[in-house]
């Protein structure tokens, strides 16, 4: 019989593992097969999110913070990754610019997150600016 090539995630280190095995992956061309492999870790490392990771509390630019200091990323390593502007990086993550879908999307798949936490809402500092200014009226 043959053994299964991936298990369900029961470590910290079998998570990391799995992390590094779905980037080598991605980076890769891809055939059908590492498609269906690229599908298969992204399931399990999401159901290890989903139960061992805080996400929920977090808005999505607190988010990225985080993951940008567990990866070890700057806002310009972002910028490259997004495929946008170190300034448009700079407006998302002070709070002046939302995250688009293709952002969400990318961010998602690069840090095998799952879209939905991108996509909760959050206030921008203008909206705050807004909401200042009517509450002073």
């Amino acid at each position: 019989m043959e053994t299964l090539k991936y298990k369900v995630i029961k470590s910290k280190s079998q998570y990391n593992s799995y992390c590094k095995k779905l980037e080598t992956l991605l980076e890769n061309n891809q055939s059908k097969a590492t498609k269906d492999e690229i599908e298969l870790l992204t399931l399990l490392i999401e159901k290890w999110d989903a139960e061992h990771n805080s996400f929920a509390e977090m808005n999505p630019i607190e988010l990225i913070r985080a993951l940008l200091e567990e990866h070890n990323l700057k806002a310009k390593d972002l910028a490259e990754i997004l495929n946008v502007s170190k300034g448009l990086v700079s407006d998302i993550l002070n709070y002046k610019k939302g995250l688009s879908k293709e952002i969400i999307r990318t961010l998602a798949q690069r840090f095998s997150v799952s879209q939905e936490a991108f996509n909760r809402p959050y206030i921008l500092s203008a909206e705050n600016a807004l909401k200042k200014e009517k509450q002073a009226a």
